[in-house]
């Protein structure tokens, strides 16, 4: 069962790949495997600590390169997503989600927020062309309310119950997708 506050987060960022030759490319996923039945030509994931992305690229090479829910956890993002580009192909790509409205959760650490305006500039700021760069959130106050309550773990999706409207004002979560093509821009 998938968490409420990723429901339309996992939607809007797998429509952001829609109209992408995906399905040829090589892709790797930080700390998580989400993405792993996508349909990729190839695909990796690795997770901390067995990789850091703050330490330093990997001598791989990448289409595609997804962070969700990592960057918050970062003490140097900057330092990340610098790595994260040299990592990627030319004309690469870069998906990030991040939360904003949640609480502190240290796992092991809890460091930044960032909204859609921040998000966009913080990957400008790292490299990415500012033109290149789309950005989406969702945010429900009953969603943001009831994961605070709730100590122990997130809570689960039940559609009986849970409301999906997007309250633009209470962002949950903040996604981007960032494209390393200067052609572009």
């Amino acid at each position: 069962m998938v968490n409420w506050s990723r429901v339309i987060m996992n939607r809007e960022t797998a429509k952001l790949l829609d109209n992408l030759p995906y399905q040829k490319w090589r892709v790797m996923e930080i700390s998580g495997n989400s993405w792993h039945n996508f349909g990729f030509q190839e695909y990796k994931n690795i997770n901390y600590p067995e990789y850091d992305i703050c330490s330093a690229p990997l001598r791989e090479n990448f289409d595609l390169i997804i962070a969700e829910q990592v960057f918050e956890h970062l003490l140097y993002p900057y330092r990340a997503c610098n790595n994260v580009i040299s990592m990627l192909f030319p004309g690469g790509y870069f998906l990030i989600s991040v939360p904003f409205l949640v609480k502190i959760h240290n796992r092991p650490i809890d460091c930044t927020r960032w909204t859609e305006t921040g998000l966009k500039y913080f990957l400008h700021e790292c490299g990415f062309p500012l033109d290149n760069i789309q950005t989406g959130s969702w945010g429900n106050r009953q969603c943001i309310i009831a994961n605070i309550a709730n100590s122990s773990e997130w809570v689960k999706y039940d559609p009986l119950s849970h409301s999906l409207e997007n309250e633009a004002e209470f962002p949950y979560h903040v996604w981007a997708l960032a494209h390393l093509d200067f052609s572009l821009a």
